[in-house]
């Protein structure tokens, strides 16, 4: 029986938050697998903030989606056929497959995942490149020593989460800065910060002179904008600011609003430095080893907030991250199983 592939596609370069007219819905037929290619079902989809700026033409850290080209996405999915020697029917994978249901694959950048040590939506998140995101971003670039204070914006996020969780394991004092008073009771609840900070009702500034009274040690940015100026003026001697996100700035009209307060990195002798979790690749099994090491001994919690749809589904459910809707991981389901 012949199978229909449902895509969604890169239409137009969107201005300002994405509307329905920037994709395009396409159907066509699932081809089979030459020699050295196998086929996957997509089951999940990773919906990342980062997929904001892969929209915009110009020069970043990865190409951009050009129009007409299938939306980029991290999935984990299951092989269905495969004529590759490292692949076999039943297997199941994650990689960039895209937003649609179905990919082939030269095998490049697939791994082979475990669904009886995680369930599949975990390895879009806590052991997928969000986990990755938070390990090598804060314990390579952050560098915090145990009785330090880290602070975390998007804390109750999926990279923001497990920062918190890692710093905490590591003996740090933790802050978390989100919005509303559902994510901040999360993040000190379920995910075990010292305090939050919800900056939808609190003034930042003074929030952070009562939980970290000594200055910041290490400040992990996912926000940008007024946030991460209100953290700059709050900086210990030698702290480190890592610059992973800046979510707050993706859907401007205007030109990206930098800091204004960046004279403290001068008087406080602290760096600034942005990561990006793909120049880690040759080292994602040590990270994804030490974080299902953590998980298993039930110090690392993840939190999959898993959207149904389908492709279909898609567009509404990338702007639910940019309202703040989701709870940890934002997973859209796909495929059956």
């Amino acid at each position: 029986m012949s199978r229909i592939n449902h895509q969604v596609r890169l239409a137009a370069r969107p201005v300002g938050q994405p509307r329905p007219t920037d994709w395009e819905h396409v159907e066509e037929p699932v081809g089979e697998p030459g020699e050295g290619e196998l086929l996957v079902q997509v089951l999940y989809l990773s919906i990342d903030p980062a997929m904001r700026g892969w929209m915009n033409a110009g020069r970043s850290y990865i190409p951009p989606v050009e129009i007409g080209e299938v939306m980029r996405a991290g999935a984990v999915g299951r092989v269905i056929a495969s004529r590759h020697p490292g692949f076999a029917v039943g297997d199941h994978v994650s990689g960039t497959f895209g937003v649609q249901e179905y990919c082939l694959s030269n095998g490049r950048g697939v791994t082979k995942v475990d669904p009886a040590l995680a369930p599949l939506p975990t390895y879009l998140g806590t052991l997928g490149m969000t986990g990755l995101t938070a390990y090598f971003g804060l314990l390579d670039v952050g560098r915090p020593q145990p009785g330090q204070t880290v602070v975390v914006s998007g804390a109750a996020g999926a990279v923001g989460s497990v920062v918190g969780q890692i710093a905490k394991i590591l003996g740090c004092r933790v802050v978390g800065i989100a919005g509303g008073e559902r994510k901040c009771r999360l993040v000190v609840e379920e995910f075990g910060f010292d305090a939050a900070i919800d900056y939808q009702a609190e003034d930042v500034r003074k929030a952070l002179r009562e939980h970290a009274p000594d200055g910041v040690d290490v400040y992990f940015d996912n926000v940008g904008g007024d946030i991460l100026d209100a953290v700059l003026v709050r900086l210990a001697h030698g702290a480190r600011v890592v610059i992973c996100g800046a979510v707050s700035q993706y859907n401007n009209t205007e030109p990206v609003k930098g800091p204004s307060n960046y004279m403290s990195l001068l008087v406080n002798r602290a760096t600034m430095t942005g990561m990006v979790v793909f120049d880690y690749a040759d080292r994602y099994p040590e990270g994804i080893a030490e974080l299902a090491e953590w998980r298993a001994a039930g110090r690392l919690r993840s939190i999959e907030d898993v959207v149904s749809g389908g492709v279909a589904a898609f567009p509404e459910t990338l702007l639910r991250l940019f309202r703040g809707e989701n709870l940890g991981k934002l997973v859209l389901k796909v495929g059956g199983e």
